[in-house]
């Protein structure tokens, strides 16, 4: 081999080494969406200790840790990206998740409507009505229940549990013709859904009853 092709040879193995070290960098998002939970965790752990200001590594550690349930955990990253970021949608959805599975239905409402008035065509729009639905429910609020949950159905149409649960909040309302035709929608969606069926069942009985 020649001077000059050593010299080229050395040159090219210089310019892939940068690519190379790019493929084997860790990507938490990847392994967040493959279900690697926990490495994903760990490598936005050790990138938050390089760089506390990375918002992005607290947004998916926030979403790797809710998929595992361990919110005293997403709730402190979820805090710390808020006061790097005021009004990332994302922080303010995933606060109100947090507060949601904690039974903290207050917290969880501000959180959510927050997020409703900030990104009302925002990625997780379809899961904040329904959380929101969810929380009315709880609170006994059922027609502003089915206002949350027919947004919620108008953004994900094809959902059978969730027109089952907006079939319950207008039966709990008093609307029974509406939700025998919620009910009726999520059957027709998934006819093994044994709530819906049961909840059909009762509200004609009870119609009918009238």
């Amino acid at each position: 081999m020649n001077v000059r092709m050593v010299f080229l040879t050395a040159i090219f193995s210089l310019l892939l080494i940068p690519g190379a070290a790019a493929q084997t960098r860790p990507d938490a998002l990847q392994e967040y969406r493959s279900g690697n939970y926990e490495r994903a965790i760990t490598i936005c752990r050790s990138e938050i200790t390089a760089n506390p200001n990375n918002l992005e590594s607290h947004v998916v550690i926030c979403w790797s840790l809710l998929r595992l349930n361990r919110y005293n955990e997403a709730l402190a990253f979820a805090r710390a990206g808020r006061n790097l970021s005021r009004y990332d949608a994302r922080i303010i959805e995933i606060l109100g998740e947090i507060y949601y599975y904690q039974g903290q239905n207050t917290e969880a409402l501000q959180y959510f409507q927050e997020y409703v008035n900030l990104a009302p065509e925002g990625q997780r729009i379809e899961m904040v009505y329904f959380f929101l639905g969810e929380i009315y429910i709880r609170l006994g609020r059922f027609r502003h229940a089915d206002i949350a949950l027919s947004t919620a159905v108008h953004w994900a149409p094809g959902n059978a549990a969730w027109w089952t649960r907006l079939a319950y909040a207008r039966e709990n309302a008093g609307d029974l013709a509406e939700a025998i035709s919620a009910y009726e929608k999520a059957l027709s969606l998934n006819s093994q859904l044994s709530d819906a069926r049961r909840g059909l069942d009762r509200a004609r009985q009870a119609l009918g009853g009238r």
